[in-house]
């Protein structure tokens, strides 16, 4: 078995977490590949890095069968970007605060481990979103986990944003924004506007409107195989365009083009580990 190991390298925490995972690996006998930055922080020059998505695999190394993301949600969405459509599932430790991915407690690692190494765990798919740029087809942004959100740039004044659904026209919001969120998502930025929680086995798109002009405007779930163009128009000519929190710049002549992406992200889902149980435990339902 070869198990990569991804985390913040600059959060001791994490760095802590990581060499007792290590020596936890190595006395089973485990294989372990580590993030680039892991290893050159901790100075493990006899272990592999894992390849960047972009990047060939020169030292041909054989196939991962799972990936660990040690820290927060946002690790878990780095860890996701690198791993791309490679098809290697993710288990997500948290050494952070929230943990709706991350949701392996660091005192359960070991009993979580020895399931995962004796294969006592379940997959769940979740999907992505795409987005290209409709004049050139160019994808801007190829794995959105959580999602895509289109912003006000700095203390500008409010965006107006075009909206069309498989080609009709939904709302030209006045907002300082708006988000397209996967399910998984809903619990994200889409949860801190106003907008609904959905399970993440769900099939949708979530819409949620940030600091809306008009008070008619409300979040809305679309199916989730409909295609989204948006227009932005603003006042200084640009606007931001964030995805899983990786933001670009973009002047105002750009279209975009957002749909589900082709390959889904595979996380592990061991025990009581699931999305309800981080509900009632994250949120303090029943409390």
């Amino acid at each position: 078995m070869t198990i990569s190991i991804f985390g913040n390298a600059m959060k001791s925490q994490t760095l802590q977490e990581v060499q007792h995972l290590l020596e936890f690996m190595k006395e089973r006998d485990v294989n372990v590949l580590l993030s680039q930055e892991l290893r050159q922080e901790l100075n493990l020059r006899q272990y592999d890095s894992y390849p960047r998505e972009d990047e060939d695999n020169p030292n041909d190394l054989e196939p991962v069968d799972f990936a660990l993301s040690v820290g927060g949600d946002g690790t878990f969405l780095t860890t996701a970007a690198s791993i791309g459509n490679r098809n290697v599932p993710i288990l997500g430790i948290n050494c952070g605060r929230l943990g709706f991915l991350a949701d392996v407690q660091t005192q359960h690692v070991d009993r979580i481990m020895d399931q995962l190494i004796r294969g006592d765990y379940t997959i769940e798919q979740r999907k992505l979103l795409n987005v290209t740029c409709s004049e050139d087809g160019h994808i801007l942004a190829p794995n959105a986990l959580n999602e895509v959100a289109v912003m006000k740039q700095g203390l500008s004044s409010m965006i107006t944003i075009e909206t069309r659904l498989n080609g009709e026209m939904l709302q030209t919001y006045e907002a300082d924004g708006l988000i397209f969120a996967t399910p998984t998502g809903s619990t994200a930025y889409n949860l801190s506007v106003g907008g609904p929680i959905m399970m993440p086995q769900a099939s949708g798109i979530l819409i949620s409107p940030i600091a809306s002009h008009s008070l008619n405007d409300r979040p809305i779930v679309i199916p989730d195989d409909w295609k989204i163009d948006i227009r932005i128009h603003s006042r200084n000519g640009s606007y931001l365009m964030s995805v899983d929190g990786r933001s670009q710049i973009f002047n105002d002549t750009t279209t975009l083009h957002i749909e589900k992406a082709a390959y889904t992200v595979k996380v592990v889902q061991i025990g009581e580990n699931s999305f309800i149980h981080s509900l009632r435990a994250k949120l303090n339902w029943g409390i």
